[in-house]
């Protein structure tokens, strides 16, 4: 007897072709290459996003278009503290629309002297130093834990590396991302030693989002623009600083959008994304309330 194929939305089945998601940061807030797009407005059993997502096509010589999702994480004219940002519904409402594969765009600081300001980094490492972030779809009920060994998605980060690559940009392969609450910046004490963990950049939104999109099994890479030197180097960090060395950035990271489209494979077989819930979940299917089953559908529904 033939077994009829699942058609959850989180199943291999539904999520057959490759839909790029992207995060823009700080200075990011728009993508103008998108075609036909439109605002979707949704929200999540996590609450609602940072604002509107921006839904259409990305153009692909000699390739059909690419679906692509874009959602600013600070929201609207740039209002949420990092702290404030909802990751758990932003990462939701991706994953509502589609998306499997997610290029997240964040402005750093550098702790290394060859990391320049104005250069892009594509770290493989996350440090997590938060401590007030929902960091995971899981609790209230359902216990999971996922692999995390490996925070990116290393297909995806090769192509989003060629990609920015190919814009002219400094680019630095690899690396540890401190990440930590702010909104203020470091003491010089905590750059130091940060510096002496071996760290490349410091930022403030890595995580929880790369730790909710393996829990919501899309790819994931981070294209973190370097902005400054943090306050370990010469001078303290001042916002003016890094406004003009971002708005230089943000050109290199929309040309590594186009370029990433381009480079990017039409089905998911040829680049997956992790199944990182097939066998993460503890609890057992019987023992989980009905408000629980229907508040992770879209993340473990598929595996129950």
């Amino acid at each position: 007897m033939l077994r009829r194929m699942s058609t959850h939305p989180g199943s291999l089945a539904a999520r057959d072709a490759v839909v790029l998601g992207v995060i823009g940061g700080s200075g990011l807030y728009a993508m103008d290459a998108l075609q036909g797009a439109e605002s979707v407005t949704l929200t999540t059993p996590f609450g609602d996003p940072s604002g509107p997502y921006t839904v259409g096509t990305l153009d692909r010589p000699g390739k059909a278009p690419l679906r692509s999702v874009f959602l600013p994480r600070h929201g609207s004219g740039h209002r949420v503290l990092p702290s404030e940002i909802n990751y758990r519904a932003n990462i939701h409402g991706l994953k509502q629309l589609g998306v499997t594969h997610l290029m997240s765009v964040s402005a750093v600081g550098s702790l290394q002297e060859e990391v320049v300001p104005g250069h892009i980094v594509f770290p493989d490492q996350f440090i997590d130093r938060t401590k007030h972030r929902a960091t995971s779809f899981f609790g209230d009920g359902v216990v999971g834990h996922v692999q995390f060994g490996h925070p990116t998605t290393e297909g995806l980060r090769a192509l989003a590396r060629e990609a920015a690559t190919s814009t002219g940009a400094t680019v630095h392969d690899g690396g540890s991302c401190v990440v930590i609450d702010g909104p203020a910046f470091s003491t010089r004490a905590e750059s130091e030693l940060y510096r002496s963990w071996g760290a490349r950049i410091i930022g403030m939104t890595a995580l929880p989002e790369a730790k909710l999109a393996r829990e919501a099994e899309l790819a994931y890479c981070l294209l973190a623009m370097s902005t400054d030197y943090d306050c370990w180097h010469d001078e303290e960090v001042s916002v003016d600083a890094v406004v003009a060395v971002m708005q230089a950035n943000v050109d290199v990271a929309r040309k590594t959008i186009v370029r990433l489209a381009e480079l990017l494979p039409e089905r998911n077989e040829e680049l997956p994304y992790p199944r990182a819930c097939e066998n993460a979940v503890m609890t057992t299917p019987d023992t989980m309330t009905e408000e629980a089953r229907k508040r992770l559908d879209l993340i473990i529904g598929q595996y129950l």
